[in-house]
């Protein structure tokens, strides 16, 4: 099910957390913005450069077992619990809820990603297409207080050298907001971009549309979305060429 509606230059479509694909693995239940592995919807490839969103549910004491990447962008969004990295870099990094990594696959790199926790690890995986191929690979993460975006969205991550915000090889920014009950927050979008809006928490109304936690928003156009918290909210977006 996808709703669309146009609203001050912008065009949005609805993409209810229900008709997202899902499979359960019994350590990972994931579910998928877009096609992914063997979940294929052709009306659902990529949003821009937006390649991949996956909404991850991680087991206790379980992860992704060491494996390869190139050339792509890798944004994880940690939503509840740690995520702990290792890769062929020599990295190693615990990321928290409400905090971000970022790994520039480059001219490849091999990593894994356990919950090495207690409890349950939620997280968004994105991934962005690269701005230029064949890189050297990277990695790198950043804490994130949810204090510093309250009302109004922050960049985590960008292709844009932007100050404070963990760097990507993309023509790409990853904002983060927080908007309480009541409060709004407002985003200027370019012509010729795409973003992609997910609430991680809370209800929000755009343009009189309602969207609960974990539904997808995709948005094109010129103009400024407008974002009212019905709950407290905590949003992730990304804008993306």
């Amino acid at each position: 099910m996808t709703d669309t509606s146009v609203s001050n230059g912008l065009h949005i479509e609805a993409r209810p957390f229900a008709s997202l694909g899902k499979r359960d693995h019994g350590w990972l239940k994931p579910n998928f913005h877009f096609s992914f592995s063997d979940y294929y919807d052709p009306a659902r490839m990529s949003w821009g450069a937006i390649r991949v969103w996956n909404d991850d549910e991680i087991a206790a004491q379980s992860g992704f077992a060491p494996h390869a990447h190139d050339n792509m962008e890798i944004i994880t969004y940690v939503r509840e619990g740690a995520i702990t990295h290792k890769d062929s870099m020599g990295n190693v990094g615990r990321t928290e809820a409400g905090d971000v990594q970022v790994m520039s696959a480059g001219t490849g790199v091999t990593h894994s990603e356990y919950n090495l926790e207690d409890s349950l690890c939620r997280l968004f995986q994105i991934w962005v297409l690269p701005r230029d191929r064949n890189v050297p690979p990277a990695w790198d993460q950043r804490q994130f207080p949810k204090g510093d975006r309250s009302g109004a969205f922050n960049v985590l991550a960008s292709g844009y050298g932007e100050d404070g915000a963990l760097v990507i090889n993309a023509d790409a920014r990853v904002l983060g907001a927080t908007v309480s009950a009541g409060a709004t927050a407002e985003y200027a979008l370019t012509e010729g971009n795409h973003a992609y809006l997910v609430p991680a928490t809370g209800r929000i109304r755009i343009a009189g549309v309602e969207y609960g936690a974990r539904d997808g928003i995709a948005i094109k156009g010129a103009g400024v979305l407008h974002i009212e918290a019905i709950e407290d909210a905590e949003l992730v977006m990304v804008d993306s060429a």
